[in-house]
């Protein structure tokens, strides 16, 4: 009788041939931390967003497109062209807005010059001429925290000139080459209004790109009734 014999191999055989070795399988890992960058870029980039659509609503709330949106403002016609003269001149309006004034080169430098005196109207309307905006006050009607705040408005703006006028019949007035608006508050939102909208306005500008540098006049402003040349 023939005697069981063992495979070759010297394994004992299995009833369903080689058994393999249980796979290693691992669970996927999710990238928290890629995701987690990119809700930070998302949440960083709206937030950069936000704040620009607010910077720019800000800086547009209250802006004019027309002379007619701002309220209470006079205007008056000034052709191009106005006598220069070194006589005294008996304004129509007060401070001036438009007429004969200074010959050049002596215009008040309007390159954002606050001036601390009274100046000679007639260079100032040479600036208006070049398209500058010209702040005055009365100082016997505003505070020094008013000052501060109009000169904010003119400090460092190419275009721009202030100054008190003593006498005026309003505490604020601001004026271009015939306009005019005159103000009880320096908070009065009208003042910038005026300023942004016709500081070097083309539109109304009867010398557009003229120059508002006169460093001598900046130096020594000439007051009102002074001759025309020192």
């Amino acid at each position: 009788m023939a005697k069981d014999r063992k495979p070759a191999s010297g394994r004992p055989a299995g009833k369903g041939g080689r058994t393999r070795p249980a796979a290693d399988v691992v669970s996927p890992q999710r990238p928290w931390g890629l995701i987690a960058a990119a809700v930070a870029v998302v949440v960083f980039a709206a937030a950069v967003i936000t704040y620009a659509v607010v910077q720019v609503n800000e800086a547009n709330a209250g802006r004019v497109e027309s002379v007619d949106e701002i309220e209470g403002i006079e205007s008056y016609d000034y052709p191009a062209g106005q006598e220069h003269v070194t006589t005294s001149v008996d304004y129509a309006e007060s401070p001036p807005v438009g007429g004969p004034h200074a010959p050049p080169p002596d215009w008040a430098d309007c390159t954002g010059t606050v001036y601390d005196t009274d100046i000679r109207p007639e260079n100032a309307v040479h600036g208006l001429e070049h398209g500058a905006v010209w702040i005055t006050y009365n100082p016997d009607e505003v505070s020094e925290s008013d000052i501060d705040a109009l000169a904010e408005l003119v400090e460092g703006e190419p275009g721009r000139m202030m100054s008190p006028y003593t006498g005026q019949d309003s505490p604020i007035s601001i004026q271009s080459w015939g306009h005019q608006l005159k103000v009880d508050s320096a908070g009065d939102e009208r003042i910038k209004q005026f300023a942004d909208f016709l500081t070097l306005n083309n539109e109304f500008t009867p010398e557009p790109g003229a120059s508002c540098e006169n460093p001598a006049f900046a130096a020594s402003p000439l007051p009102p009734d002074a001759p025309a040349t020192p």
